[in-house]
């Protein structure tokens, strides 16, 4: 018997989970670090099994009941159908696991599980659509660096090269440059060694510095530009009649609103629920599905 549902949003910066009741009350809601499949499958179960606990002990239960717990999880690496198969075969008990990407979870909680399109721009970038026939569309989400676009590691990554540039005396660089070269180290030998560590939630960490100096800064200011066009590409592609309702997702979402193409920008609605709110209602559709 279900007693408890658990939505995971699992990003590579962080994860969401939320626990609910099978009628959907919300009972409790936690958070932690990442769970990407690309950080390895152990370390994204222990992360996830570290935040179901969590959640669980708000409400009072010190030890998760998997035998009654249903989860349904959306998270970044799923395209990877390897790593997803490798991660559904390690379930440490759970009596019933959806799986599907972040970017779907997203959709589904965006639009209440009804057609809509979205792109989710946070360390990584993906698009995914419902159409009104039901059919499911996918862009992007390629992972970084081959992809991404528009993501904050893709952004991180610009504004690294063009810091490279700086320090080589190849161009001239202001304080947008200079603040990224003292976030890595401020020399070149200490920004070596920083790429030599660096995977993409160091790169998207440089995101902000983007986003700090777009208004100010020629190069930030293209960064931010190509990264709208990049993002109206990603809907285009997603819904070729223009007609769905596009939501614009993850932490760097909102940020990008303002350099959108116009026609872009006139479609965009808000987002009802968030990716662990869709990770709920896919697996409350997983249960309905299998009772049938």
């Amino acid at each position: 018997m279900i007693d408890y549902l658990i939505g995971v949003d699992g990003g590579g910066t962080g994860t969401r989970v939320r626990l609910a009741r099978p009628d959907g009350t919300e009972l409790a809601q936690a958070n932690g670090g990442p769970s990407a499949l690309s950080r390895g499958i152990d370390n994204a179960w222990t992360t996830i099994g570290s935040i179901v606990q969590q959640a669980f002990a708000s409400i009072g239960i010190p030890t998760v009941p998997m035998n009654s717990c249903a989860i349904g999880l959306g998270l970044a690496g799923v395209h990877n159908k390897e790593w997803a198969a490798q991660f559904v075969a390690a379930n440490p008990g759970y009596a019933s696991l959806a799986l599907d990407t972040d970017g779907f979870t997203t959709l589904m909680g965006a639009h209440g599980g009804q057609p809509g399109a979205i792109v989710a721009i946070g360390t990584g970038s993906v698009g995914e659509a419902m159409l009104p026939d039901g059919t499911k569309v996918e862009v992007g989400g390629w992972g970084f660096p081959a992809g991404d676009e528009a993501s904050g590691a893709w952004m991180g990554l610009r504004a690294l090269n063009h810091t490279e540039q700086v320090l080589d005396g190849r161009v001239e660089g202001g304080a947008f440059a200079r603040e990224v070269i003292e976030f890595c180290g401020g020399s070149r030998d200490a920004v070596q060694v920083w790429i030599g560590k660096a995977n993409p939630a160091a790169y998207a960490g440089l995101a902000r510095f983007v986003v700090a100096h777009g208004d100010t800064d020629p190069v930030a200011r293209a960064i931010l530009e190509h990264a709208g066009q990049e993002v109206a590409s990603i809907a285009a592609a997603l819904d070729r009649t223009r007609t769905l309702p596009l939501a614009l997702c993850g932490g760097l979402g909102e940020v990008l609103r303002a350099w959108l193409p116009p026609a872009t920008l006139a479609r965009c609605v808000p987002a009802q629920g968030d990716s662990a709110a869709g990770a709920l209602r896919m697996i409350r559709r997983h249960l309905e599905g299998a009772a049938q």
